[in-house]
């Protein structure tokens, strides 16, 4: 099964897809200013990823613009400035982040819903971000996820539509469960055997993680 990775010109793009990868997924490549909606279509994806980067989301090339066409066909999942996109594409307001945080952690709270499933509540998520989708500005048709302790939004998913989002960074080593968000939204693109894959590869994470605590 493959999956359509947008990139956002970032350095953290091939981690994701490393991760992919492992839990049983190809991945197709291509940079958010290469590549336009028909392609998208033809590509024979079977879900979309939009990654992290730099920039605000009107600022990244044609994801906003996915989230808007395909939304309603392919399941959609964005990482960081690709989930800003998701709230951008629906009208909410993304703002400076009232907490600057570039490769830190926050505990996550969440009730376990969409790729936040099986994961401990809370979970530590790592950060690389200065600019937040605002709550308050989110339709209804949107539902807040997880959030952090201080409120600020970690990920949300459209009630109907298969799309979901994640502000911090499933792929950073010092993320709680990484592997097991990525199964989950692998899943709703056709490849369940993600979800047996994830555990083990979660577990190897784990331990680099808690050695990162200790020293």
């Amino acid at each position: 099964m493959r999956v359509l990775v947008i990139d956002n010109y970032d350095s953290f793009v091939f981690n994701l897809v490393q991760y992919l990868g492992q839990l049983g997924a190809e991945c197709d490549v291509r940079r958010n200013d290469e590549i336009d909606l028909a392609a998208v279509g033809r590509s024979g994806a079977a879900g979309v990823l939009l990654s992290p980067g730099p920039g605000t989301p009107e600022r990244a090339g044609i994801c906003m613009d996915v989230i808007r066409e395909y939304g309603g066909e392919l399941p959609i999942f964005g990482v960081c400035l690709g989930h800003q996109a998701f709230g951008a594409a629906y009208g909410a307001t993304v703002n400076r982040a009232p907490e600057l945080l570039h490769g830190k952690t926050s505990e996550v709270h969440h009730k376990g819903a969409g790729v936040l499933a099986g994961l401990p509540d809370p979970f530590t998520a790592t950060r690389y971000h200065s600019l937040a989708v605002v709550e308050s500005t989110l339709p209804d048709e949107i539902e807040v996820t997880g959030r952090t302790e201080s409120g600020v939004v970690m990920a949300m998913r459209h009630r109907d539509l298969p799309i979901e989002g994640v502000q911090f960074h499933p792929e950073s080593v010092l993320t709680e469960g990484g592997h097991i968000m990525l199964a989950n939204w692998l899943a709703t693109c056709g490849l369940p055997s993600a979800v047996d894959r994830a555990p083990a590869l979660a577990a190897e994470v784990e331990e680099r993680r808690r050695a990162a605590f200790a020293s």
